[in-house]
């Protein structure tokens, strides 16, 4: 298969990246909202439901505890759950009912190291028939993306096919290696990368870093994107860790800031983000404005899911929810935070249908203090 090659030099240049901070106690039931944003307003798009300015957020089970640290979360069709982990490179099974555990296999060609390692996952569009996922992952040189196929047939831990490599070239760093790829509602492969602390890569249109890519699921620059040739489909970010999808297949990403501003952004094809001219909102008319924004302190924002008519941005530093209910491409009402605190820095947060998220705590990820029975993955019912 055809990769994509793409040469970025690697600069690991001294930063401050806001996923930092300790864990917290673990707790479960309802949550009530906490602090409010600040917040950073888009042009408002009309008749469109509004949902609630006020929101709820209940614990209704934890799925899975004792896993390694979590990053990437994907359903499978029946209900069961895939679940990378960074460090140890593996690929686990999740019973959707008991909790029970069945690794699949390692990665191979991971080499973790700060903030790197296996991270997103996604299912093809054809898993039902082609059983292949996809991996973000970073190797000794880059990172890069690839797909195996499950073969469920086969013993624990020997289910993993050997790694087709669809895409790589991405800049690698000890921090801001991006990682979280899903596949659109165009069937496109998405994927969120960072500048790796090299600054400079997130204004330059020719290199991968501190971009949103948009390919085919071979990993060529996917048709209609707003470069010529060119797998990006917007720039300025500094560390993409989020993507998600409305119900309109509008995209939502999330970044994290440096010192100021973590931001949740609607993404629009050709459009420039900002970093490093810009950290949050900015008056600079170049630049595409968040649709909010927070202190690094309340969010250092990680995976985001769509349900309810809100975005649901779980928060690593910020050990907390946050929901911000949509009309169109604006928030119609203040962010509200849910389960601050309870169960320590969350990281990746799925739909599983209607009212209900997936949400996966990070506390085993060495910045965490983890608790008995970190890490793991809990069932949320929202409103």
């Amino acid at each position: 298969m055809t990769a994509v090659l793409a040469a970025a030099a690697l600069l690991l240049t001294a930063g401050c990246s806001s996923d930092d901070g300790g864990g917290a106690a673990a707790g479960d039931g309802s949550a009530t909202p906490s602090d409010t944003a600040t917040r950073s307003s888009a042009p408002e798009r009309t008749g469109e439901e509004t949902p609630p300015a006020k929101g709820s957020v209940k614990v209704t089970r934890t799925v899975a505890t004792g896993l390694a640290s979590p990053w990437g979360l994907a359903p499978l069709p029946g209900g069961d759950l895939l679940v990378s982990s960074r460090d140890e490179a593996t690929i686990t099974l999740v019973d959707g009912e008991s909790g029970k555990k069945t690794e699949l296999g390692e990665v191979p060609g991971v080499e973790p190291s700060g903030e790197g390692g296996l991270l997103g996952i996604a299912l093809s569009p054809e898993y039902a028939s082609d059983h292949m996922i996809y991996a973000y992952f970073t190797s000794a040189s880059d990172n890069r993306i690839v797909r195996l196929i499950h073969d469920a047939k086969k013993p624990a831990g020997e289910q993993l096919g050997q790694p087709d490599t669809v895409f790589r070239g991405i800049p690698k760093g000890v921090i801001h290696n991006g990682g979280r790829i899903a596949f659109g509602p165009d069937k496109m492969l998405y994927v969120g990368t960072g500048e790796s602390g090299d600054t400079g890569l997130s204004q330059n249109k020719d290199s991968l870093g501190g971009k949103i890519l948009r390919l085919t699921p071979e990993g060529e620059p996917a048709p209609g994107n707003p470069f010529s040739d060119s797998p990006v489909y917007s720039y300025g970010h500094r560390n993409v860790q989020g993507l998600a999808w409305d119900t309109e297949q509008r995209l939502f990403a999330s970044e994290f800031g440096q010192n100021t501003w973590d931001e949740l952004n609607a993404i629009e094809p050709g459009d420039n983000y900002g970093w490093p001219e810009a950290e949050g909102r900015s008056d600079d008319g170049d630049f595409h404005d968040p649709i909010d924004q927070w202190s690094t302190d309340e969010a250092s924002p990680s995976g985001i899911a769509y349900a309810e008519g809100s975005i649901w941005m779980a928060g690593l530093r910020g050990e907390r929810l946050w929901r911000i209910p949509l009309k169109g491409t604006s928030a119609s009402a203040e962010p509200e935070a849910f389960l601050e605190g309870e169960y320590g820095r969350l990281r990746t947060v799925v739909p599983a249908g209607g009212d209900t998220l997936w949400l996966v705590t990070s506390n085993t990820d060495g910045r965490g203090n983890p608790q008995d029975g970190d890490d793991r993955i809990l069932e949320l019912q929202v409103s």
